[in-house]
């Protein structure tokens, strides 16, 4: 269920409330444009600024305007255990197919807290549960040997890696097998995990380029060389894109990109702020490079 290129969803804003008319576009536009899975009310949907009524709502929403046409894995991960499993709840009580699973952040939790923490939600939910692996914004990195002891629980199905390391997709692979689902949360390395054997991404770029992303998922995981190279060619003409969204701090660039293509405004939450002049000419150029813009 949970493959190809799954968007992590931008959450728009506007005098610093939610933008819902925008968010309602953003969500029909990746529908019309072959969009595997939709990521509400995680890193990239600003989460951390987000109150609880807010991210609920914007779980809410993101389940009724993508009405069952793909999968929607609502973020609903958190420091606080208790805080994951109420917003796990809701999310699984609006319709949500799965939960993608942040590990706490700040807190440093031992990998036996971890494995803890993901128990009591797994216990808690029948959700498929997706563990998000972010070593650089939670200074800690869970290991293969933790993931293999939840994968045995009843609702762990899978991984958003943004490790960064090419070895752990082999060493997840050979150790849990080919049923543990391996997402990358890397675009960059997109093409490299799916031909290590991952099987798909939740994307940043997807926000502003999911045919392109959709059809690069669909390509890398082909059996034919022309269908690889297709994969390869389409990565090129992507790859000027990954750079420019991660000049500065996730989302800003990515909500630029999307006001260029008159998706939503860029306004976003403080402590985060626009991004600076020259890292929009970064994001301007590659846009036209890839003509998605003109």
């Amino acid at each position: 269920m949970f493959k190809g290129s799954n968007v992590a969803l931008i959450t728009p804003f506007k005098d610093n409330k939610l933008d819902t008319e925008a968010y309602v576009k953003l969500i029909h536009f990746h529908l019309k444009n072959g969009t595997n899975g939709l990521v509400p009310a995680g890193t990239t949907g600003e989460s951390p600024t987000l109150n609880h009524e807010e991210h609920e709502q914007v779980i809410e929403l993101c389940i009724k305007e993508s009405n069952g046409k793909v999968p929607v894995i609502a973020g609903t991960g958190s420091n606080s255990t208790e805080e994951a499993i109420s917003l796990t709840k809701h999310a699984e009580k609006m319709g949500a197919n799965g939960a993608l699973i942040v590990t706490p952040y700040y807190n440093k939790p031992t990998q036996e807290g971890l494995y803890q923490h993901y128990k009591a939600i797994n216990d808690s939910t029948g959700l498929p549960i997706i563990i998000y692996n972010i070593p650089s914004r939670c200074v800690i990195d869970m290991s293969v040997d933790t993931m293999a002891r939840l994968f045995e629980l009843k609702n762990i199905v899978g991984v958003k890696d943004a490790t960064g390391d090419p070895n752990r997709i082999d060493e997840t692979l050979k150790k849990l097998g080919p049923d543990f689902i391996q997402l990358t949360g890397e675009d960059g390395f997109a093409l490299e995990f799916n031909k290590r054997g991952g099987e798909g991404i939740i994307s940043v770029t997807a926000n502003i380029a999911p045919k392109l992303c959709s059809d690069f998922q669909k390509y890398s995981k082909s059996k034919t060389d022309n269908e690889i190279k297709e994969a390869e060619r389409i990565d090129q003409i992507l790859q000027p894109i990954h750079k420019s969204l991660f000049i500065e701090s996730n989302p800003a660039p990515v909500k630029y990109a999307a006001k260029l293509l008159g998706l939503c405004g860029d306004e976003i939450r403080l402590p985060l702020v626009k991004i600076k002049k020259e890292t929009e000419d970064q994001v301007k150029k590659s846009l036209l490079s890839a003509k998605l813009i003109s």
